[in-house]
């Protein structure tokens, strides 16, 4: 076999399922989760975050026309379910997208695809926590409770922020002229603590969260799974109360 077809070379279904079949004979992954528990894990990955860290600035950029661009992605995400629905059927066993492709276009296609799940989910679980950070923050601003700015941002943000800020300073402008993220930016930067050189500025909530997921995953899916089912319906409540409320506007 050359080199190109080793690269290209596909996984036998028959020998996918029943290497997974031997895994679980083997002190593999136990099956905890019911039917109801992969409805919810269906419709958290349906109501992603999104909903609740990007719609705002997308209503704001597109206005009315963001009701299209949710049927447009409704459609998208209708074949893409088809899809893989067809495929779990086809290969009832664990690993996704990875699995798919491995049987159905190759090693390398399943390398490939397997480091861009990986790297999806870490720039999506980044985005999330920062988005989640703002919400807090906020909250916590509205309860007269104060985080300092220098724990709120992270260091790149902060130094952009800042320069772009101090740029305007120089130019003849004043900090009443600036953004609320450049005056966030200017204080986290001008006022963080400093090690010899070093300006500690991170964001404090979004790390703290991130650990505690990590935490809770790790703990096992019996945990998480409970936490997942109650997050969903926390998010239908949401949705369904933005619709409600929607209505008579």
């Amino acid at each position: 076999m050359s080199f190109l077809d080793n690269l290209f070379r596909k996984k036998n279904i028959d020998d996918a399922i029943a290497s997974a079949e031997s895994a679980s004979e083997h002190g593999g992954l136990h099956k905890n989760l019911r039917v109801i528990d992969l409805t919810a894990l269906g419709i958290a990955a349906i109501i992603g975050a999104g909903i609740f860290s990007t719609i705002g600035s997308a209503s704001y950029n597109g206005g009315p026309a963001v009701v299209f661009l949710f049927i447009f992605t409704a459609l998208a995400c209708g074949f893409a379910a088809f899809a893989y629905a067809e495929f779990a059927s086809l290969i009832p066993v664990s690993g996704s997208a990875y699995t798919y492709s491995y049987v159905a276009f190759g090693e390398l296609i399943a390398w490939i695809i397997g480091w861009a799940l990986i790297m999806e989910y870490a720039v999506g679980n980044i985005t999330v926590a920062v988005s989640w950070s703002g919400y807090f923050t906020g909250l916590c601003e509205s309860a007269g409770w104060h985080i300092p700015a220098w724990a709120t941002v992270d260091y790149v943000s902060a130094k952009e922020g800042y320069e772009i800020a101090n740029g305007l300073v120089k130019a003849g402008g004043s900090p009443a002229d600036f953004t609320d993220a450049q005056r966030e930016a200017y204080e986290a930067w001008t006022q963080a603590p400093q090690i010899g050189s070093l300006r500690t500025i991170l964001d404090l909530p979004a790390i703290i969260m991130s650990i505690l997921i990590t935490a809770l995953v790790y703990i096992g899916i019996r945990e998480s799974k409970k936490t997942a089912n109650i997050m969903v319906v926390l998010k239908i409540a949401v949705v369904l109360l933005v619709i409600i409320v929607g209505v008579f506007y």
